[in-house]
């Protein structure tokens, strides 16, 4: 019997290079963290496949003595539909870049990327963030106690709307000071953004 295909990877980050081209930073359950250069990557073609979030297959071939790998991309599930919705598109937009910016390269992390594909498809799939944005908070936690950055407790099921919304304020500064150093001013934007939303939502 042959090994099942691998979960796809998972769209963190994608960095302009060059004219046409991109360096992307992808999440495999075997590989962990992974950049490559993909050629073309702002045409029409990849464009829509190149969005983080979005799972793609990937083939990665290293040339001579390049620094990054040439990537070959396919869409495997795109998470598009939901970036047309100002809370779904925080949280994607917040969730891959932590991943991208806290995660080492070249570590196999198969829980978290486990974990990742899960906050995801919840984001994408509950009917409104009060359905997910317990699992992102669990996901932040995550990373802090994989990274041996202390014990941050996962939210308990019954935890009110208030005391959640605290607990990602207190989440915050740890994150910042812990997971990111010296790249936390551009990455925390993308999680004020997402928190000022979640506020808007209210304790009813």
């Amino acid at each position: 019997m042959e090994d099942p295909s691998p979960p796809p990877f998972i769209v963190c980050a994608v960095l302009p290079h060059g004219e046409t081209g991109a360096v992307v930073r992808l999440l495999g359950a075997q590989t962990g963290l992974v950049a490559g250069y993909v050629a073309g990557a702002r045409g029409r073609t990849l464009r829509p496949v190149l969005i983080p979030g979005n799972l793609v297959a990937a083939e990665f071939t290293r040339r001579g003595d390049a620094r990054l790998p040439s990537a070959r991309v396919e869409l495997v599930a795109s998470r598009g539909p939901w970036l047309a919705e100002p809370l779904p598109s925080a949280g994607i937009a917040w969730a891959c870049a932590l991943t991208a910016a806290a995660l080492p390269e070249g570590l196999p992390l198969p829980a978290i990327h486990t974990a990742l594909a899960a906050l995801l498809d919840a984001i994408c799939l509950a009917p409104s963030a009060r359905g997910w944005a317990r699992a992102l908070a669990g996901y932040e936690a995550l990373l802090l106690r994989e990274g041996g950055h202390g014990l941050a407790p996962r939210p308990p099921e019954n935890e009110d709307w208030p005391a959640l919304l605290a607990r990602l304020d207190v989440q915050g500064p740890a994150i910042a000071s812990q997971l990111l150093a010296e790249r936390r001013r551009d990455v925390m934007a993308a999680r004020a953004i997402l928190l000022e939303r979640l506020k808007r939502i209210g304790s009813d």
